[in-house]
């Protein structure tokens, strides 16, 4: 079987007739579980108190916001190297969820930041990569939106996406490329001085999870509405036509 077969829009509706449910289930009990676990069965922090707590709602969302762009460039690349319209409205599909996703983070870190930092906003490296990644998504968005032949727009949105990669790249890796910053370090790391704790980093590997299922499924169900969506606009547009 290879993976071609589900840019067959048929195929990739009945496949995901029959992932969502249990994928819905799963993303529902680990997000369910790990901010139960992190917000109320853990301590709080020597130095940060119970503030660190936002950590589990922060972290997946920022990692979702950054991932959701790397896969929204992985499906660009497919359509414009194939021409599968199933990874255009992939593409299409996952870009308000991370959108959502970067304006939590963006949310949360102001939160976390204001009583560690004593300030919500900081023109930090990182932050400042993460607000121009949000624009981004706000442009890919408003581009689809504004251009009517489907095609046309996939082309521009994919280049757009191609552009604002180097923004999802800075966003990720913002605190390795300048030391300067109010930014903490990653808060998963293989360095154990840098790594937080095993008592907040289990559930925040919960979370995680979580968040990684819910943005599968969001941009699965997405997909299949956007497939149904240009079904319709097409069969309008033939039925003009014979009229």
């Amino acid at each position: 079987m290879s993976i071609w077969e589900y840019a067959n829009p048929k195929k990739f509706l009945r496949t995901t007739e029959r992932v969502l449910p249990p994928l819905w289930l799963a993303s529902a009990v680990l997000i369910a579980g790990g901010l139960i676990w992190g917000f109320f069965f853990t301590p709080d922090d020597y130095r940060q108190g119970a503030t660190v707590k936002i950590i589990y709602l922060h972290v997946p969302s920022a990692l979702m916001a950054i991932n959701a762009w790397f896969m929204m460039l992985v499906a660009s690349l497919i359509w414009v190297i194939r021409r599968h319209h199933v990874s255009a409205l992939a593409a299409r599909a996952a870009a308000p969820v991370g959108l959502v996703m970067t304006l939590i983070a963006l949310l949360t870190g102001a939160i976390w930041g204001q009583p560690m930092w004593g300030t919500w906003w900081a023109w930090d490296p990182r932050l400042t990569s993460f607000l121009v990644l949000f624009l981004f998504y706000l442009g890919y968005i408003a581009l689809w939106q504004a251009i009517d032949d489907p095609d046309t727009a996939a082309d521009l949105t994919s280049i757009l996406c191609l552009v604002g990669s180097v923004f999802a790249v800075l966003s990720r890796y913002a605190v390795n490329f300048w030391n300067q910053g109010l930014h903490q370090g990653a808060s998963l790391s293989l360095d154990k001085e840098e790594n937080v704790a095993d008592v907040f980093a289990y559930p925040l590997y919960v979370c995680m999870a979580g968040f990684i299922l819910f943005f599968i499924v969001l941009v699965l169900y997405r997909t299949g509405t956007e497939i149904r969506a240009r079904r319709m606009s097409a069969l309008l547009a033939r039925e003009r036509m014979s009229e």
